[in-house]
């Protein structure tokens, strides 16, 4: 790879002079800037980001860290935050931790080495000790649909809970009273508002939830698929709430093997609006608002704080969930509309 040393031979200059044409530091003249932009055309050169950031503060790049880019939900809130950030003149680098502390610390530990201007995080984990990482940070940060312990940052998440209550009441207006849960890792705060959402519905419908009910699972499609197994098998719901889409597809794999159509023999919804619910079939119900709009605003808050990076207080967006009914629910046939519910044992 060429250097800015290889560039001051070929042009006959020094490479302070070829510096000064990069960075526009000094006027040259024509002739000399003409020779120096020859000799980086013809060695293919590309000025070192980093090195220029060392003089300028700034290498016009942003990280973001995600925990598995390939969930459908994480590769639409990139592509919002890349969308903006390219509007705006900046570069994203994307990180992928696998939901791994020890893979988030070390990928932050890369980012501030590539001098990074400012940092999105949209972890799920709460765990390991990362929060630690992140805290002492002196770049502008944005945490999307999470909180961290001792990190005070622009956050911009959906009402999780609220979400919850409203996939769960839309079930309970339609005439379901069996409604299964299917959660992610109720060690996380996604996970458990979610939930809390579930139970709120329920209880104010009178009706007392089993732990049969509730199966907890990881946010996948595979995850779903599973939970919804044994859920099919066991307590036989009328219908489900998967409290992501990836679990609520799951679940219709789940009632297609088995022979149970859906909405007609079990409905089931979801939660935040992937683009592939829209296109399974049948199209899945669900909550949740534009990921990619959710992509945009936290990019937006991240570059309006690296452009004014003057102390101010964290800016919290909070977005309501939208209720997005489809394909996949509908009111339950006479025979599930009067099967009992059962004790709390069941």
């Amino acid at each position: 790879m060429a250097t800015i040393k290889d560039v001051a031979a070929l042009a006959g200059i020094s490479y302070t002079t070829v510096s000064h044409v990069i960075n526009n530091t000094r006027p040259v003249n024509a002739e000399t800037r003409r020779k120096v932009e020859a000799a980086i055309a013809q060695l293919d050169y590309v000025p070192s980001a980093v090195a220029r950031s060392l003089k300028g503060q700034a290498t016009a790049t942003i990280g973001l860290l995600v925990p598995n880019s390939l969930n459908p939900y994480f590769a639409e809130l990139a592509r919002g935050i890349e969308d903006e950030c390219e509007r705006n003149g900046y570069c994203v680098i994307l990180c992928n931790s696998d939901d791994d502390p020890a893979k988030q610390r070390k990928y932050l530990r890369v980012l501030l080495e590539k001098r990074i201007d400012g940092l999105i995080v949209a972890s799920a984990t709460e765990e390991g000790g990362f929060d630690d990482g992140i805290a002492p940070l002196r770049i502008p940060l944005v945490l999307v649909d999470r909180e961290l312990d001792g990190v005070v940052a622009d956050r911009v998440w959906v009402d999780h809970e609220q979400g919850g209550y409203l996939a769960t009441r839309h079930l309970l207006d339609l005439g379901h009273r069996r409604i299964a849960c299917i959660s992610g890792p109720l060690r996380t705060r996604v996970a458990a508002l979610r939930v809390q959402g579930y139970r709120r519905a329920m209880a104010e419908a009178a009706i007392v939830v089993p732990d049969a009910w509730l199966e907890e699972s990881d946010f996948t499609s595979p995850g779903g698929y599973q939970a919804a197994s044994r859920l099919l098998e066991s307590v036989r719901p009328s219908a489900i709430f998967a409290s992501n889409d990836l679990l609520g597809i799951g679940a219709l794999r789940a009632a297609a093997e088995r022979g149970l159509r859906v909405p007609q023999a079990l409905s089931v919804i979801g939660f935040d609006d992937i683009q592939m619910s829209r296109y399974v079939y049948p199209a899945l119900s669900t909550v949740g608002q534009s990921i990619l709009q959710l992509g945009e605003l936290a990019a937006q808050l991240l570059l309006q704080r690296i452009e004014s990076p003057a102390p101010a207080a964290p800016e919290p967006r909070i977005l309501a969930p939208q209720l997005l009914l489809r394909e996949s629910t509908q009111a339950p046939g006479p025979h599930l509309a009067g099967a009992p519910t059962p004790s709390p044992q069941g």
